[in-house]
Parts: structure tokens; sequence; C-alpha cells
């Protein structure tokens, strides 16, 4: 798979949260999504003059000449910073109805007969689920302060470097739902998209860039879960059977 048939499968997904059925597993971390952004964007307006006076103090003289490069960089670095931490409070809160929703995507796209829904079996996952999310948070990290600091102090090339990071960091967390539903393990499922690199890359890059368009960010984590679900079902599953 390329770059492009990872941004296919996102925006595959903004069709899939319009199918009959899947809407009422969408409305639960839609609204969840929804209450995190207006707190967590409104916060960031609220200090975005602290964040920028920081920045400029940050600058070293020796590279002022520079600053007209140097400061819209590392303003973009803030936002996709808070693309991160919103998407890993969000996932982590609405993880359980996440994994449901690409469950049932997969039906769908299978043509299945969906099973009933089980609040209780839903309950039961809990405890799962967030050992899970646990797992990657563990992953995820240390890179993260490593990549962070080489995007802080290596200008333009440490950026590219971090948004590259960010765009696997999504590929992974929602990749990763349709895999956990099938009982494969979070290293298995890393072993998995590190051979579909370029695929992962173009569809973390498409849900980095529309996690930082307002409002339409509302809409792009059961996006991506439907898109990475489809993107399992048509590609990954099979290679999976394969190996």
């Amino acid at each position: 798979m390329t770059a492009g048939d990872g941004v296919r499968y996102f925006l595959s997904g903004f069709s899939l949260i319009r199918t009959k059925g899947l809407k009422r597993f969408i409305l639960v971390p839609l609204v969840i999504n929804f209450i995190l952004f207006i707190a967590a964007f409104g916060y960031l307006l609220k200090q975005m003059d602290t964040h920028i006076a920081w920045i400029r103090s940050e600058i070293p003289s020796w590279l002022s000449w520079i600053e007209f490069l140097l400061f819209p960089i590392a303003v973009v670095i803030i936002l996709l910073l808070f693309c991160m931490i919103f998407s890993s409070v969000a996932n982590w809160l609405a993880a359980p109805f996440n994994g449901v929703l690409a469950e049932r995507v997969e039906q769908h796209l299978s043509g299945e007969t969906p099973p009933q829904d089980n609040i209780l079996a839903l309950l039961k996952a809990i405890p799962h689920t967030l050992l899970r999310e646990w797992k990657k948070l563990l992953y995820f990290i240390p890179r993260f302060i490593g990549y962070f600091l080489v995007g802080w102090f290596f200008p333009v090339i440490g950026q590219i470097i971090w948004f590259m990071f960010v765009a696997w960091v999504l590929a992974v967390q929602y990749c990763d739902y349709a895999f956990d539903n099938n009982k494969y393990n979070f290293d298995y499922m890393r072993n998995i998209l590190r051979q579909n690199k370029s695929a992962c890359f173009g569809f973390g890059s498409a849900v980095s860039i529309f996690t930082m368009v307002p409002f339409l960010n509302l809409v792009v984590m059961p996006v991506a879960i439907c898109g990475a679900t489809a993107m399992w079902v048509d590609e990954l599953k099979s290679q999976t059977e394969a190996l």
C-alpha cells in the first residue's frame, strides 16, 4: 500500500460514519470528542499569547535573523503537540466505545450479522481496553520525549521528523482497535503496521491535518476508527492470516 492508500482509507471514514446502523455507536465518541475539544481548544486560545511570548524569548539571538521561519515552525509544533495530547486523552476516555465501533464497522464491511447490543459485555471489556491503552502510552511516551526534543532543537528537519512521528502514533492508535478485537497483541500489530509504513504515514498524516482544523476535528475520531477498520478489512487482515 502507498501513502495515498492510507489517505484514501481515512477519507472513506466520512462515508462510513453515515452508514445506517453505525450512527448510534458513533454518538458516544463524538460527544466525548466535542466536550474535550471545546475545553482543550478554549484553554489553548487563552494561553496562546503566553506561548507565543515564551517561544520568542527562547529563540537565541544568533538565530534572530531567521525568526520569521522559526516562529511559525514553533507554532506548528505546539499545534501538533495539542493534536497528539488531545487525541490521546480523548481515546483513553472513549476507548471501550471505540472498540465497539471498530467491531461493528468490521461486521458491516464483512457482511456479518451484528450481535444484539450487550451493555454487560461492554462493561466487562473496559479493564482490558484500558490496559491496552496503557500499553500504547508506555510505547508512545519515551518516543514522544525524544522526538519532541529533536523537533525543538533541529529546525525544519526536526519538525518534519516530529510530524512523521505524530502520524505514526495516530496510525497505531486507530488501527489498533481492529487488531485488539481480533485478539492480536500490541507488538504483533506494530509489526504488521511497520510492513505498511507508507500507508500508515499517509493515514496518520491525514488524521493529524484534519485534527488541526477547527470543528472538522470533532468528527476525526470516529472517522479515523472507521477508516482504519476499513483498511484492516481490505488489506491488513489478509496479511495477518498469511503469517
